[in-house]
């Protein structure tokens, strides 16, 4: 136990070394940290929410949402079926949460009109048991000729769950665009996210741009009536009236076919740039994107094309001539800051359902540095009297256990900056846990030495078998913690998960101090001096 090979001497050594080394950032301000040499480490440990400030938001996903866009697409999809075959029909429209109901009007064409209707239908997966599977609608009709249309239960379940993990995904998104640092994005319950965003300045741009569905569609406008006519309720078929988003006119509307020719699907990228002096947003399409945008602006070429967004007509300009290369502008009266913002939201992709705001939190950077500046003193007090403590009771060796212990928390430190993991005030808890815990080890076996020189061992036989004697009991109570670290971090959430990563950090480095810093200290230090008693 008391042997140490040089490489392993070489190893110890580069091991304490490195964690110093990526310990050192941050001793230094971050302007600093990035001043240093290339080959110097430069990250430092994230700050979480309650210790730099920031924003916390509980969103609600309302997956509601996408079960009556469903329906709703239906509705058109069953229309045109209908239409095309030239089959008669009333009362085509959604009853309720989950089913369409139409009449048929020819008796004869009952049987057709359900068979159309039932073409209709999503295929859906089955599960891990293999149940489920088929479509996602079921048709059923009576002999009146009322033919119903309703969504199954999994259909329902599935794409609620989907619209949850997709909202999820765009979120990360929006949120890693605008250089949110270390953000906490996660699922709470079946429909709601949890946001945290540390060091955010300004929160009430992140709401604006979370709470924007940002569903873009490019339509042409009905020049075949006025907007009069429309507001007295003479819409034509296929048609729908839309409110501009402009801040010069909050009037304005626009007569807009329901056709989408194009959608934000078929983004690749967006970008804010500036066009006679005018703030704007260039975007490119994919390659069916292009070719659809072509074909659009080749067949209405002197008609206006309306962009919509979330509902809203945010430009309606006219298309003077084919635009083929797959590419265009959007125009507004855009700020630099709105221009940005839209570009993020179209480069991030449509949220499936709107978000709802539940809970908003801001938590100043005051708190935040009053948080530190206690766990500071905290953990100071808790090692300088741990060290004093060793010192007293076990002497020499309790000298080794404290620079080992020094040792540890530069491990600690250099780990959490390595694995950009996030420092919360649990987190500093957990740090303050592991000082005690560290020198725990080295207790046993210090203890395990004193009883086997009290059997009249030599120093260097009592060191021995002191240290493998007490290494399966150091062992077990570890990794028993250990175990609960991890599942406190796979079960837990937020401030749980802080306590549970540096504790298991923690555990991890005070095992290598313990009994291998610490061991290696006493094992050169009896080489050297090689004592008649032991200063313990």
């Amino acid at each position: 136990m008391l042997y140490f090979a040089k490489w392993k001497v070489a190893l110890v050594m580069v091991l304490c070394l490195m964690g110093v080394a990526f310990a050192a950032p941050n001793f230094f301000s971050e302007q600093a940290a990035e001043r240093l040499p290339s080959w110097l480490p430069h990250k430092q440990i994230n700050l979480g929410l309650d210790l730099q400030g920031g924003s916390h938001l509980l969103l609600e996903v309302e997956v509601n949402a996408v079960v009556v866009e469903r329906l709703e697409s239906l509705v058109d999809s069953i229309r045109a079926e209908l239409r095309q075959e030239r089959i008669g029909y009333t009362g085509l429209g959604v009853t309720d949460s989950q089913t369409v109901n139409v009449r048929i009007r020819q008796e004869d064409r009952i049987d057709r009109a359900v068979e159309l209707i039932r073409e209709l239908g999503n295929p859906m997966a089955p599960d891990i048991f293999g149940q489920g599977g088929g479509v996602d609608i079921e048709v059923s009709a009576d002999s009146a000729g009322l033919v119903s249309v309703t969504l199954t239960e999994q259909a329902v379940r599935d794409r609620k769950k989907a619209a949850v993990e997709q909202s999820i995904e765009i979120v990360r998104r929006r949120v890693d665009e605008v250089g949110t640092r270390e953000p906490t994005i996660q699922r709470q319950g079946e429909d709601r996210i949890l946001v945290q965003l540390p060091g955010v300045k300004d929160p009430e741009r992140i709401k604006r741009l979370l709470g924007k569905t940002a569903k873009l569609t490019f339509r042409l406008l009905d020049t075949t009536t006025t907007v009069e006519d429309a507001r007295r309720g003479r819409i034509p078929p296929g048609s729908v009236l839309l409110e501009a988003d402009t801040q010069e006119d909050s009037a304005a509307q626009y007569v807009v076919r329901k056709r989408v020719y194009v959608s934000g699907e078929n983004l690749v990228d967006s970008q804010p740039t500036y066009d006679q002096g005018r703030p704007v947003v260039s975007f490119r399409f994919d390659a069916v994107g292009g070719k659809r945008f072509g074909d659009v602006t080749k067949d209405n070429v002197g008609r206006p094309l309306a962009i919509v967004l979330d509902g809203k007509v945010i430009s309606a300009p006219q298309i003077r001539e084919p635009i083929l290369g797959g590419s265009g502008i959007i125009t507004g009266n855009f700020t630099v800051q709105q221009a940005n913002d839209l570009a993020v939201l179209l480069r991030a992709g449509a949220l499936p359902a709107p978000l709802k705001i539940l809970e908003e939190r801001t938590v100043g950077p005051d708190l935040g540095a009053d948080s530190i500046r206690a766990g500071k003193i905290a953990g100071v007090l808790a090692f300088v009297f741990v060290m004093i403590f060793m010192a007293l009771a076990y002497g020499l060796f309790g000298l080794a256990a404290d620079i080992a212990l020094l040792v540890n928390i530069a491990l600690i430190a250099g780990a959490l900056s390595v694995l950009q993991a996030t420092l919360t005030l649990p987190g500093i808890a957990g740090i303050v846990l592991t000082i005690g815990m560290a020198v725990d080890a080295n207790v046993l076996v210090f203890e395990r030495i004193r009883e086997e020189l009290r059997t009249g061992k030599t120093p260097f036989a009592a060191v021995e078998a002191g240290y493998r004697r007490a290494l399966t009991t150091i062992i077990d109570a570890n990794v028993t913690t250990l175990i609960a670290a991890i599942l406190l971090f796979e079960f837990g959430s937020g401030p749980v998960k802080g306590f549970a990563v540096t504790l298991a950090i923690g555990i991890v480095t005070s095992l290598f101090t313990a009994i291998t810093v610490a061991r290696l200290m006493i094992a050169q230090w009896l080489r050297q001096r090689r004592p008649a008693a032991l200063p313990i």
